[in-house]
């Protein structure tokens, strides 16, 4: 076990432990957290910064008003409604469409009809807390539902892939797209048995993929190959994610985009403490790359150049480093 840890550590993967206290602890003030557990905010800061977002329809913060979602929802056919705090794509509900028999009644990403007063029942939930970080009474969010680009047609189940980009002081250091499947049901979420395909940032171009601690090369679903798909506006994305220092002032986040087929890539959210599995999809460690950036640090960049830098010092490793494979 402690030849395996060195193995690790001499091809610097991070672990959680390093990670909370070198980089969460050392980089995230607490008093910033806000800025990316509460949705509702996040979103109003980025679109203050210029950065395209979901459009929101509305929202619920109290049971008093979730008597208003019908009237909220009443001209959508599709729609999402999460909570402003939740975490982990817990409380997420993926609205695709009304029933065909009764418009009232309507339709989950997963195909289950639900009637009005079942999704009502589902935002009271969200409302009096059951999915929030704290378990605090929070506020349902009801936005836009995203239409994934055709891209990722064939290597996805359902739901809307997301590309998380983690970002260190400011400079993309790591990237990989989330790619739902029949197990997640539909979510994009890695812990719910969603794949997770490594990013190569110098060309956004797909590479291997993980299921849980498995490396894949097939979508398990569709069967289709999931490394060389090129992630399109692969420069807009890195810019896009290396502005979060500027919106949150956290040095070290995770930023999760959605490529949407009318509108582009949208900022879905942030995070203040990305998880680390993003390693094992790129079969590269975090940490080598965060001694990179520290060696060329110029904390006089704009985004657009961090994101150049980036793409520039990280191309994708083509020869195994990490000893996770087994």
């Amino acid at each position: 076990m402690l030849s395996a840890a060195k193995r690790l550590k001499t091809a610097g993967v991070l672990g959680l432990n390093q990670r909370n206290t070198d980089f969460i602890m050392r980089l995230n003030a607490r008093r910033l957290y806000p800025r990316v557990d509460d949705k509702v905010l996040t979103k109003k800061l980025a679109i203050d910064a210029g950065m395209a977002v979901p459009e929101m329809y509305g929202s619920i913060s109290n049971q008093g008003e979730v008597r208003n979602l019908d009237a909220i929802v009443e001209a959508r056919e599709s729609f999402v409604i999460k909570p402003a705090r939740g975490s982990g794509g817990n409380g997420i509900m993926v609205i695709a469409g009304r029933s065909k028999r009764h418009r009232a009644s309507y339709r989950t990403i997963s195909g289950v009809i639900m009637s009005g007063a079942e999704l009502r029942y589902h935002v009271s939930n969200v409302v009096s807390g059951q999915y929030s970080l704290s378990g605090n009474p929070d506020t349902a969010i009801i936005e836009y539902c995203v239409e994934f680009d055709p891209l990722f047609a064939e290597v996805s189940y359902l739901g809307v892939p997301d590309i998380r980009v983690i970002v260190y002081r400011g400079y993309p250091v790591m990237a990989m797209v989330r790619l739902p499947t029949r197990v997640s049901s539909g979510k994009a979420n890695l812990h719910q048995g969603a794949v997770g395909a490594g990013i190569d940032l110098s060309s956004g171009e797909t590479m291997r993929g993980v299921l849980g601690n498995s490396i894949i090369d097939d979508h398990p679903d569709t069967g289709a190959l999931i490394s060389g798909l090129r992630i399109p506006e692969w420069d807009f994305i890195l810019e896009s994610a290396a502005k979060g220092l500027e919106v949150t002032g956290l040095g070290y986040l995770g930023v999760d985009i959605v490529i949407d087929r009318q509108h582009g890539p949208l900022i879905l959210e942030m995070n203040a403490r990305p998880g680390l599995n993003i390693q094992i999809a790129n079969d590269c460690g975090i940490a080598t790359r965060v001694e990179r950036i520290e060696e060329i640090f110029d904390e006089h960049a704009d985004p657009v150049a961090r994101a150049r830098t980036s793409r520039r010092e990280f191309a994708a490793e083509r020869q195994s480093q990490l000893p996770l494979d087994n």
